[in-house]
């Protein structure tokens, strides 16, 4: 990755990431993908190897790197070509956990960060629900001080790692209006907390997705996640950590669909010649790739603009709406230059097909994120 804010540590990373996908994942995800989620073998030996807290604290076991290193473990991560796992680790380390890392106490990160970043810890984060989505003030769910205790009532949907979690980061309305919602840890097995059903998708199928059902669910008064009434400010902050996290998946996916198909038509016979030799064929691949150059130059600026303290909420939801779309376009044309072969199961470019669809619509659907670039002009 040529760009001024990066450096040879930053290659070192990437490489790491590479041969751990090459050694870990590739040969082994079609199992995966069968059973519906990632083994926790996997999420432990990368906990093991440094790369699940690159962000947090070296006392609990992280690295204590900056926004720049994290997004170059997420684009690295999204070589691979099964975006289940990505997502599965992304959610764990981009999504859900910074909400401990930013509002958590001393107390409550001392309890749970360390087993977060040796992958022993599997977290998953509750903001989406049957009726709200990127509209966080519309969320239904309750919580309510009893005593010691909070009680929480509520279903959340699209959850990630849902099913095979450990710790919940849960958004519940304490009040009314936006600035009545605040953040919750509950830990599997609370009484009252149970795994709803386990949700069937297009794509990702080697990540577990559930709906949360809360009836009564009794938790600890400390479970309190930050101050109470700041979990909308809380959903905001890290919605620009989770829309790097993905516009990263997306260039990966973006970079990683071009040099495949960039393979296939070098070899691939058609009319008597290679299909590069069709002008059309290598132009539009060309394009595509200046494109995604382009999108990756932007997304490495907005991260390093994060490292700065810069306040990047347009740039990032620019950032966000332009590589969802791109990924789709990029993996797209390059399924159709696979042909036939593009459409069968098993095929890495049909994998990145299904996977690449949600990237427009999952972190804030290209429409809402558009919307947020318009209102800050």
């Amino acid at each position: 990755m040529d760009n001024a804010h990066l450096t040879p540590e930053h290659e070192l990373l990437r490489e790491q990431v590479a041969r751990f996908i090459a050694r870990e994942v590739e040969p082994h995800a079609l199992a995966w993908e069968e059973a519906g989620f990632t083994p926790r073998e996997v999420l432990r030996k990368m906990g093991a190897a440094g790369m699940l807290g690159l962000m947090y604290a070296p006392e609990h076991g992280g690295g204590g790197a900056d926004a720049l290193t994290n997004l170059v473990f997420a684009e690295a991560l999204s070589q691979s070509t099964f975006g289940g796992f990505i997502i599965t680790v992304l959610v764990h380390t981009d999504m859900a956990s910074p909400h401990l890392h930013h509002a958590g106490t001393p107390e409550q990160q001392a309890r749970w960060m360390p087993g977060i970043t040796r992958g022993e810890t599997i977290t998953a984060v509750g903001i989406t629900e049957p009726g709200a989505g990127s509209d966080v003030a519309g969320l239904k769910t309750t919580a309510r001080r009893d005593g010691d205790h909070w009680v929480l009532n509520g279903t959340k949907l699209f959850i990630t790692n849902g099913v095979h979690g450990d710790l919940y980061f849960i958004a519940a309305r304490t009040g009314e209006g936006r600035h009545a919602i605040s953040m919750f840890a509950v830990e599997k097995g609370t009484p009252g907390f149970t795994v709803g059903r386990s949700l069937d998708k297009t794509g990702w199928l080697s990540s577990d997705t559930a709906e949360l059902v809360f009836a009564d669910c009794r938790i600890p008064a400390e479970n309190l996640l930050g101050e109470k009434g700041q979990g909308f400010r809380a959903v905001m902050k890290n919605f620009q950590t989770e829309r790097i996290a993905l516009a990263a998946m997306a260039v990966g996916h973006s970079m990683r669909a071009l040099e495949l198909t960039r393979e296939h038509v070098l070899q691939r016979q058609a009319f008597g010649a290679p299909l590069w030799d069709k002008q059309a064929i290598r132009q539009r691949i060309a394009m595509l790739d200046a494109k995604t150059r382009a999108a990756r130059a932007f997304m490495v600026h907005c991260a390093w603009a994060v490292t700065q303290g810069q306040d990047v909420v347009q740039e990032v939801s620019m950032l966000k709406a332009l590589t969802g779309e791109l990924v789709n376009e990029v993996v797209g044309t390059c399924q159709q230059f696979h042909g036939g072969m593009g459409y069968m199961r098993g095929m890495p470019i049909e994998r990145l097909w299904r996977d690449a669809r949600i990237l427009a619509i999952g972190g804030g659907a290209t429409e809402v994120m558009l919307d947020e670039v318009a209102k800050r002009y």
